[in-house]
């Protein structure tokens, strides 16, 4: 876009304003990120009033090839993003835009308020899956036990208590069966709202049985159905929050993308929260991001059978995740780890679908993958991994 606008040769025609135009133009969309759910009615809304600038300059700038060029540039943006011709535009005057219930929109307002442009505002990624395995804002990556009711998240404007259940039978390994999120009420955006889904039971509404709030041109707060009791999304543009909800198999999964600075908004009595700061020591399975590797003492009596009770060996579970994730991240790695633990190759479809939501959600590429440490001894990372003093699988028996 920016080869067909110009901040600078423009100078050269003083009576036509396609400088004024442009510099209108990039104020409206500086801003705007693409991860978020209204880039493209916001952005849409620049390139009509970029429009309207261009045909109000259209005489002056008659003979200005930057001119020209800009108007062609439109067109072919507004046909990329599907802009309709007629519909709102952005305020001519951006400085003085205020939405209290945009978040990006005020988050604007308040740097040109401070007198100054401070960087855009940094937003975080939490996750949370499988046997669970859990991410958390920092991008730090654990495996925990945390049976029973826990906080993910509790700030001044949302919270999010996961409750996880035993998966397998006399071991402490859990999977999450309940979910609550509570979007507490925040000036006029929208009063206090709260889902809540369950296995077998993911609706597409909040408790009160609404599916957004806020005015209702410019929803603050909506939920979208993806697909009809298996995955829904939650947007709250006046906090910039974007939250997914999936069931696979009998369990749940969860994604988060946040702002830092509505994350670290809590009192010293809300630190308990795993998203922001990871699962208790005494709830860890996992040592340093390393799954458990089965230890001597511990074999049960089948240990030396072809395949553990879970059904899958090392070879077969690598098999099997590999069809899904050709990467051999942490996800891959915490798949394999599932299936040995439990058998439920839904948890397969749970390390994959949890992988799509970093990419869908996080906001560093570069930081979508998460590979273990490796180790000496030259062994391929996937034995490095599970396997110690020659035995393979069977990292159930790390759980009793």
């Amino acid at each position: 876009l920016l080869s067909v606008l110009c901040l600078g040769d423009c100078q050269l025609h003083t009576s036509c304003g396609i400088q004024k135009c442009t510099t209108d133009f990039v104020s409206f969309t500086s801003h705007l990120n693409t991860a978020l759910e209204d880039f493209d009615l916001e952005f849409c809304k620049a390139l009509r009033a970029y429009s309207v600038c261009t045909y109000r300059n259209s005489k002056a700038c008659r003979g200005n090839l930057v001119y020209h060029s800009a108007v062609l540039g439109i067109s072919d943006l507004m046909t990329q993003r599907n802009c309709t011709k007629d519909g709102p535009t952005s305020s001519t005057n951006p400085e003085m835009t205020h939405d209290p219930c945009n978040y990006s929109g005020h988050t604007e307002v308040r740097e040109h308020g401070a007198g100054e442009k401070t960087p855009p505002s940094t937003y975080l990624f939490c996750g949370l899956f499988g046997d669970p395995h859990l991410r958390t804002f920092k991008d730090h990556f654990q495996t925990c036990k945390v049976a029973g009711a826990w906080p993910l998240i509790d700030n001044n404007y949302l919270s999010v208590q996961v409750t996880n259940v035993p998966v397998v039978p006399g071991s402490s390994a859990t999977a999450t069966k309940k979910i609550t999120v509570i979007f507490k009420s925040y000036q006029d955006c929208t009063d206090q709202k709260v889902y809540q889904a369950m296995t077998d039971d993911l609706p597409a509404a909040f408790v009160d049985g609404t599916t957004s709030s806020g005015d209702g041109n410019t929803r603050s707060l909506h939920i979208v159905e993806k697909v009809s009791g298996k995955y829904i999304e939650m947007h709250a543009r006046y906090i910039g929050t974007t939250v997914y909800v999936r069931q696979l198999g009998h369990y749940l999964t969860l994604a988060i993308r946040m702002p830092q600075e509505l994350v670290m908004a809590y009192e010293e009595s809300q630190d308990l929260q795993l998203c922001v700061n990871g699962c208790p020591s005494s709830e860890r399975i996992d040592h340093s991001g390393h799954l458990p590797l089965p230890v001597m003492g511990k074999l049960l009596p089948w240990a030396a059978a072809a395949h553990p009770l879970s059904g899958y060996t090392l070879e077969t579970a690598t098999t099997k995740c590999h069809e899904k994730m050709l990467v051999k991240d942490i996800y891959f790695y915490s798949c394999v780890f599932d299936l040995l633990t439990t058998g439920d190759a839904n948890f397969t479809a749970a390390a994959h679908s949890a992988l799509q939501d970093v990419e869908a959600l996080h906001p560093s590429k570069e930081h979508w993958h998460i590979f273990p440490r490796s180790g000496g001894g030259g062994m391929g990372r996937d034995r490095m991994f599970f396997v110690s003093l020659g035995f393979l699988c069977l990292i159930f028996v790390a759980y009793l």
